[in-house]
């Protein structure tokens, strides 16, 4: 998997991983339910993105901070939801 910067920002009960490449930006969107549950309810990856692990990488971002910070995943976006099960070693992250 390349090395991307992922970047993550918040405003207010609402955040975001982010690559940004070219011009462009591949997104894993959140909404933050309570301290300890986030809700990761959308990913973008542009089409010049596709193939390059992008989405999987902004997914693994997400895995590794909300474990470092005792938060859990609630996958509501299809893509997450999707990459939690190709991962089961990631279970103890997500609430489902």
């Amino acid at each position: 998997m390349p090395d991307f910067e992922i970047t993550r920002e918040v405003n207010g009960s609402k955040g975001r991983y982010v690559i940004r490449q070219n011009g462009e930006e591949a997104e894993v969107t959140f909404s933050i339910a309570s301290p300890t549950l986030i809700i990761a309810d959308h990913t973008g990856v542009p089409d010049s993105f596709r193939g390059t692990g992008a989405g999987l990488a902004l997914v693994t971002r997400m895995v590794e901070q909300a474990r470092a910070e005792g938060v859990k995943i609630m996958p509501l976006c299809p893509f997450v939801n999707a990459q939690r099960k190709k991962h089961p070693e990631w279970a103890d992250a997500f609430s489902v």
